[in-house]
């Protein structure tokens, strides 16, 4: 499938957050359901792509098939990475575009981005235990797991944390 990676546009805002909410959702990654308040910042792309870098996937038609937030070093969307590192969170894809590419185009994108700015010297990211499709991409990319990152954003949520260093081999 030929895939394009590219930044939302704000008349893709809406569709972009119901895939993203979506995947978590019918994924059971949100404790509370269709109650969860975390749903209300998964559908919010236009604060994110505001305050961040948003990327999406789509087919040769120009269809939306999932999308990234890209968070450069010191942005406010920025969880867990350091002053000299990036962070990406709420990739997802729609279900129906799942294997064919998507997520892992968007990963590349960001490692991308992630490259092109001067001083980085990793890309970071949290993930759910659950999320077993995107832990193979990472794996596959060279994100290594840092456990001594991993952290708990609400009771009963352990984010397992990855990172891939950027820094040249020596």
């Amino acid at each position: 499938m030929d895939i394009a990676i590219r930044p939302v546009e704000p008349a893709e805002h809406a569709l972009l957050g119901e895939i993203t909410a979506e995947a978590y959702l019918g994924d059971g990654l949100l404790d509370l359901g269709a109650d969860d308040p975390y749903l209300v910042q998964l559908r919010d792309v236009p604060r994110r792509a505001a305050e961040a870098e948003v990327l999406v996937a789509a087919d040769a038609r120009g269809r939306v098939l999932g999308g990234v937030t890209y968070a450069p070093p010191g942005n406010p969307w920025a969880d867990i990475a350091a002053a000299d590192e990036a962070e990406f969170r709420m990739l997802a894809v729609s279900r129906e575009a799942r294997g064919a590419g998507a997520g892992e185009a968007l990963v590349r994108a960001c490692i991308d981005r992630a490259r092109a700015t001067g001083g980085v010297t990793g890309l970071v990211l949290s993930t759910q235990p659950a999320m077993r499709g995107a832990h193979r991409i990472y794996g596959r990319l060279g994100f290594v797991r840092t456990p001594e990152k991993d952290w708990s954003p609400v009771a009963d949520l352990t984010l397992l944390t990855y990172r891939l260093d950027l820094r040249p081999a020596p």
